[in-house]
């Protein structure tokens, strides 16, 4: 009567202080795995803070809107935002208007993929900062570049109804199911079930008692979090500010509440390192604990 949870927290790399709520988050709370910005300033110093966390599953948060990329094609196609990427919006009308090629963005997405594995990380899994790789362009790639670096997994993102119906949350949940369909069957059947997406940036206890008692058993779920530690001279960014509780998502996955709601419903903490594909299945290690 087991149901296995993998809590993956996004965004490592942004701010000194989330890479230090992630890794509190895995040693004292239940976060199993980190997805890293690897066009971050300083990469190399950023990853120093992981050095302590062997139990952390690590994959990539490959990323098209925030911060310079780290190729130089994609910074001459970026010359009128000063080499800096856009928003999401943006994004989207650049890659529509060809502004943004496909190959500008797979040799960024291979170069940022790369910058993780040169500096000895084994790359576990594959997802995108703001969720982009959903479209569809942008997954047949994501799909190409996990078989090219043998990556076992990738997020494939889902509607949650269970957070509190805002208005922000309902065309959220609304495109995402639209942009889901489109991805291959086979993704979508090997693929942890997500949860967090309406609640994404402000994880709550109410959303966690509503949602991890109805897990059913033997699904394997990824539950999306962005714990950390806000520090006012790390982000400025007012969008940011108005989307994110970082402490508060720290505090409650350290907590012994969210423990205890685990125990309680049979929920065993995995990484994706304990996963398995079979066929089109996607299943867990017998006997996998993690520690």
């Amino acid at each position: 009567m087991t149901s296995y949870l993998i809590v993956n927290a996004d965004d490592f790399g942004y701010a000194p202080g989330i890479n230090q709520g992630i890794v509190e988050a895995a040693a004292r709370g239940i976060v199993t795995a980190t997805g890293v910005l690897a066009n971050c300033p300083d990469f190399k110093r950023q990853l120093d803070a992981l050095e302590a966390s062997e139990q952390l599953d690590i994959g990539v948060h490959l990323n098209l809107t925030h911060g310079i990329p780290l190729t130089p094609d994609m910074q001459v196609l970026l010359q009128k935002r000063k080499g800096r990427f856009p928003d999401k919006i943006n994004l989207i009308r650049h890659l529509v208007l060809n502004r943004i090629n496909m190959a500008a963005v797979e040799g960024e997405w291979r170069a940022q993929i790369e910058q993780c594995i040169s500096h000895g990380i084994k790359v576990r899994f594959l997802n995108s900062h703001e969720h982009v790789h959903m479209l569809p362009s942008l997954f047949s790639l994501i799909v190409r570049l996990a078989r090219d670096y043998s990556i076992p997994h990738i997020r494939v993102v889902v509607s949650d109804w269970k957070a509190e119906n805002t208005i922000g949350a309902l065309p959220k949940n609304s495109i995402m199911e639209i942009l889901r369909r489109f991805a291959p069957s086979e993704y979508r059947t090997r693929s942890p079930v997500m949860l967090g997406l309406a609640q994404s940036g402000k994880l709550d206890q109410s959303y966690v008692e509503r949602t991890l008692p109805s897990l059913k058993t033997d699904k394997v779920y990824e539950l999306m979090c962005h714990p950390g530690y806000y520090r006012p001279g790390e982000i400025v960014d007012p969008a940011l500010l108005r989307y994110h509780k970082w402490d508060q998502e720290r505090e409650l996955l350290c907590g012994e509440h969210v423990k205890r709601l685990c125990q309680e419903h049979a929920i065993r903490l995995i990484g994706y390192r304990h996963l398995k594909i079979l066929g089109d299945r996607l299943t867990v290690a017998p006997q996998t604990t993690f520690s």
